[in-house]
């Protein structure tokens, strides 16, 4: 059963391994679209949207609806919404590490102190 869980998780994830998918699904939030709608928003081939709309379907994670010629779609569980949110905020919390790592490498460096030792130091203008 555990291995059943994780395959399904795994083919989930999959299907949403691609940035046309997630950015569909993001359209999705406000109401179901048809493939010429996709393809324009994103100004992408008709194809390309039909392909991409039918890995999301082979998943379930999108469903259609049909009226006259046109197939609309949307998807079918909205905590897919809350999903891509939390994939939100944990790539900012990421990109925020990122920033404060840049930030420390670029950082100017501080003029060094001469360190004191047990010696006396020679001043340069004596010989």
């Amino acid at each position: 059963m555990r291995k059943q869980l994780s395959n399904f998780k795994a083919e989930f994830f999959k299907a949403l391994a691609h940035p046309l998918r997630i950015s569909i699904l993001d359209a999705l939030r406000d109401g179901e679209l048809t493939v010429n709608e996709i393809s324009q928003r994103f100004d992408v081939e008709p194809a390309n949207a039909s392909q991409q709309l039918a890995v999301l379907r082979n998943r379930n994670i999108v469903t259609t609806r049909k009226e006259g010629l046109n197939v609309y779609y949307s998807v079918s569980d909205k905590s897919i919404f809350k999903l891509l949110d939390v994939a939100k905020e944990i790539f900012s919390h990421h990109l925020v590490g990122v920033r404060s790592m840049l930030e420390e490498i670029h950082a100017p460096i501080p003029d060094a102190e001469p360190r004191i030792t047990g010696r006396r130091r020679l001043s340069p203008s004596r010989p």
